[in-house]
């Protein structure tokens, strides 16, 4: 039984150790809404997998890809404001997704199983592909981290230090793009963003400085991570739903700490 669940337990510890410090960047940029978007492309995907007959993942990746750097440009010299276009690309990217999918035939995808995931149909390949992910990133994140803090507290500020404000915000959107077209069918186009934000939203009340709350992320996403894999192995829940739900059971304990504590 150890050997069948150890490629999902492995690939579900990368992406909650990404997800931690991941998460605590959408929620400092306020780039939950730029999550959603991603995971409505990463469906997009998926149909242009299906139409080119190519890879599902490599389709994934690229749709995710796309919508970063498309993102990223339009935010520099768009009219309109970052919330404005996200709802574009992210219901737009969802109702093509949907069309393509009809058309190439709904039947010859799992639609179920991109939506929601399926962490336990990991294989030892999957486990291979997000460490080589998590190893890049973790990498950027740590040779960047000031320069990445420096410019959610102020953008002006680090240009004046001369940080490279306009490359850090695309690779740090890029990081995102990957971590959600890798992850998306191990945990699913609807879940990925909350598994980002959820952990770090419940960091946020316990951390006093940024590497804290990342520290503290990583952890809630990991008993997340643990608590819904036995929930599900012990009484047949679908995992990925399972792992959101602890999450969030999580973030309900955080808040309540915190509430007692402004009480007292």
């Amino acid at each position: 039984m150890l050997e069948i669940l150890l490629a999902p337990i492995l690939t579900g510890i990368v992406i909650a150790l990404l997800a931690g410090p991941l998460g605590c960047f959408i929620v400092w940029r306020r780039l939950a809404y730029f999550g959603d978007a991603l995971a409505h492309s990463a469906l997009l995907g998926v149909a242009i997998g299906l139409i080119l007959q190519v890879s599902t993942q490599l389709a994934i990746l690229f749709s995710c890809v796309i919508l970063a750097i498309s993102l990223a440009q339009i935010k520099q010299h768009g009219e309109l404001s970052s919330d404005t276009w996200l709802g574009v690309l992210s219901h737009g990217s969802l109702a093509l997704s949907i069309i393509a999918i009809s058309l190439a035939g709904a039947g010859r995808v799992d639609l179920y199983g991109y939506l929601f995931g399926d962490l336990l149909s990991a294989s030892l390949v999957d486990v291979v592909l997000i460490s080589a992910c998590a190893v890049a990133l973790g990498l950027y994140l740590w040779r960047c981290w000031d320069s990445l803090i420096c410019i959610c507290l102020n953008e002006d500020l680090a240009r004046v230090e001369g940080i490279a404000v306009s490359r850090h915000k695309l690779l740090l959107m890029l990081a995102i793009a990957f971590i959600t077209a890798m992850s998306m069918k191990l945990v699913g186009a609807l879940l990925i963003t909350a598994l980002l934000i959820i952990p770090a939203a419940s960091a946020r009340s316990f951390a006093k400085s940024p590497g804290q709350m990342a520290l503290i992320a990583m952890a809630s996403a990991l008993i997340a991570l643990g608590i819904g894999m036995y929930a599900s192995y012990q009484w047949d829940m679908p995992t990925g739903p399972a792992i959101v739900a602890a999450a969030c059971m999580l973030f309900g304990l955080s808040k309540s700490s915190t509430i007692f504590k402004q009480a007292d």
